[in-house]
């Protein structure tokens, strides 16, 4: 289905055409109509699935500008996630008047205070901050005729779950609520469950969600030969634009120290910078001027980054969820892109449920370890290396080009 079926008015079209859609994404055509007929829904999709758009699209089609106040309220976990939300609605509501605003905590509740004063009409926020608000300034919930929870089972994992209960008791009129997540955990199901009307229930597995377009790649090396590997997947790929996951803080600041000068363009993001600090990277990546960036999973969830050709996951991330959450990063929206896993002994089982609980097709660059080893040593406790010697040792390893080794696209087992 097309965006110029969906009988958008003129000033969002065109925002839309020019943002360069033609084609609904399939989250966006199962929730489009629903959500212009006011139904409560709850969505079950992964990251970049193009949730903000699915939101953003029919809410700014259905606020008006005329009348002041804020009328759709959009709760969101972190920060950086809402800083996107807002700017997806300035592109959308650019040629309709519509006022929007993200508050979120580490910015001045002043600056917040006079431009909520000044007037919105969609609110993006994370829980806490808005919370300040309604104690310590004169915002009120009382024209909110739809209401986004979107990443909710991340928001309840970090502890908002009161927050959400106490924002959602202040708004007294009847609302529409959307609720967006990536699982339907226990608490997710009990916050639907409370306040949602006769909802729709869509589910989107992995494949509809993200089509062929990202290669998903995976390196058999070992810990010592990590590094060079990954700078020779850099002069390989030659990559536009990038982002290299650590699971730590203190990895990802050694990877940056052993980066810096070798790999153009480079900056490293992390949960411990302050607000400012975060955004401008944020936001030079996103216009280009920073090609390589190097972050913890702060940068795993929810962020649009439409120039990333090329995920890299330097440390493995131990859950399915999180690598498919960083993965994310790239391929959007139909567009292609790479993600390359450098896997060492010790991360071979996790890759094994991965690919069982996701079915992804992957490729092998090079060895294929034998995973069924792998799951075998995890049960009986072993700590030795699993899955048979990664190549290389310490040797100069490099990404073969046209020797790619296909693997089974189903799970070993």
């Amino acid at each position: 289905m097309k965006f110029d079926e969906l009988g958008l008015s003129p000033e969002v079209m065109k925002a839309v055409t020019r943002m360069g859609y033609t084609d609904l994404t399939p989250i966006q055509e199962q929730t489009y109509t629903l959500i212009r007929e006011g139904r409560d829904l709850m969505a079950m999709a992964e990251t970049g699935s193009g949730k903000t758009s699915a939101c953003g699209i029919p809410i700014s089609d259905m606020v008006d500008p005329n009348i002041p106040g804020i009328q759709a309220l959009i709760l969101v976990p972190t920060r950086e996630l809402a800083l996107q939300y807002v700017d997806e609605l300035d592109l959308i509501g650019k040629h309709t008047g519509i006022a929007h605003f993200a508050i979120y905590g580490g910015f001045s509740m002043d600056i917040q205070k006079a431009k909520l004063e000044h007037g919105v009409h969609i609110l993006v926020a994370t829980p806490g901050r808005l919370i300040d608000h309604l104690y310590n300034s004169t915002l009120t919930l009382e024209k909110v005729r739809i209401v986004v929870l979107d990443e909710a089972d991340e928001m309840l994992k970090m502890g908002f779950v009161e927050d959400v209960n106490f924002i959602l008791s202040c708004i007294m009129n009847d609302y529409q609520t959307l609720l967006f997540s990536a699982t339907m955990a226990g608490e997710v199901e009990e916050l639907a469950n409370t306040y949602l009307k006769n909802p729709v229930r869509i589910e989107l597995n992995l494949e509809e969600v993200s089509p062929q377009s990202i290669t998903h790649r995976f390196r058999f090396v070992s810990e010592k030969n990590r590094l060079q590997v990954l700078k020779q997947y850099f002069e390989e790929e030659k990559p536009a634009g990038a982002i290299i996951f650590c699971n730590s803080r203190r990895n990802g600041e050694l990877l940056f120290r052993k980066l810096k000068g070798v790999v153009d363009s480079l900056e490293y993001i992390h949960g411990g910078l302050d607000q400012s600090k975060r955004t401008s990277i944020f936001n030079r990546f996103k216009q280009g001027k920073i090609k390589v960036m190097i972050a913890t999973d702060v940068a795993g969830r929810g962020l649009d980054f439409s120039r990333v050709t090329h995920i890299f996951n330097y440390d493995f991330p131990g859950a399915s969820e999180n690598y498919v959450h960083r993965t994310g990063r790239t391929g959007r929206m139909g567009r292609e892109g790479v993600a390359i896993s450098l896997v060492t002994g010790r991360d071979l089982f996790a890759v094994k449920r991965l690919f069982k609980e996701k079915g992804i097709q992957y490729v092998w660059d090079g060895k294929v370890p034998d995973l069924k080893r792998a799951a075998k040593k995890k049960a009986d406790g072993s700590g030795r290396r699993f899955g048979g010697k990664p190549p290389g040792g310490g040797r100069k390893s490099r990404p073969p080009r046209n020797s790619q080794k296909k693997a089974k696209s189903t799970p070993q087992s």
